[in-house]
C-alpha cells in the first residue's frame, strides 16, 4: 500500500503524470507500505521554510523533510516517510531555464524529493552521482526526457 496526497495550495494544475513517476520511484527502491505528503507551495512559502529549518534566506525548488531515522523503522508494517515541498513558480522558471517541459522539471523535483524521503543525499560526490543516477532511471524510465 503507498498512500500519499497532493496539497496544492498554487492551484497548479498539469500533475497527474505523477502518480507513475512516484510509484516507479518507490519500486527501483523497493518501498511497498508508506505514506508520505506533497505540498506545492508558492516562493513566499517555500522562502520561509528554508529560512526557518535551513537557516537559508532564499527561495528554493524543493526541500524534503524525512520522518523516519533509518528504513527499518515502520509502524505497523507502514514506512511513515515525511514531507516534500514543492515550489511551483520555482519549478516553472527552471523548466524554461533548462529548455525542458514542465512535466520533466516537476517529475525530477517529486523524485529528487522522494529519494531524500528515504534517505538519499548529495553532499559528497559519491552520494550524489548514487542519487543522480536513481533519478535519471525513473525518469528515463518512465520516458520523460529533456
Amino acid at each position: 500500500m503507498i498512500n500519499y496526497e497532493i496539497n496544492n495550495l498554487v492551484n497548479y494544475e498539469n500533475y497527474d503524470y505523477l502518480d507513475s513517476v512516484i510509484k516507479a520511484t518507490l519500486k527501483l527502491e523497493k518501498v511497498e507500505n508508506a505514506i508520505f505528503s506533497i505540498i506545492f507551495v508558492d516562493e513566499n512559502e517555500i522562502q520561509k521554510i528554508n529560512k526557518e529549518y535551513r537557516g537559508i534566506d532564499k527561495i528554493t525548488d524543493v526541500i524534503s523533510f524525512a520522518f523516519e531515522d533509518n528504513a527499518n523503522v515502520v509502524y505497523n508494517d507502514i514506512r511513515i516517510l515525511g514531507d516534500i515541498y514543492v515550489c511551483i513558480p520555482r519549478m516553472i522558471d527552471q523548466a524554461k531555464e533548462y529548455g525542458h517541459s514542465e512535466k520533466r522539471e516537476l517529475s525530477f523535483l517529486i523524485v529528487h524529493g522522494l529519494l531524500h524521503l528515504l534517505g538519499y543525499d548529495h553532499q559528497t560526490k559519491e552520494d550524489e552521482e548514487i542519487m543522480f543516477n536513481k533519478q535519471e532511471l525513473v525518469l528515463d524510465g518512465e520516458n520523460i526526457t529533456r
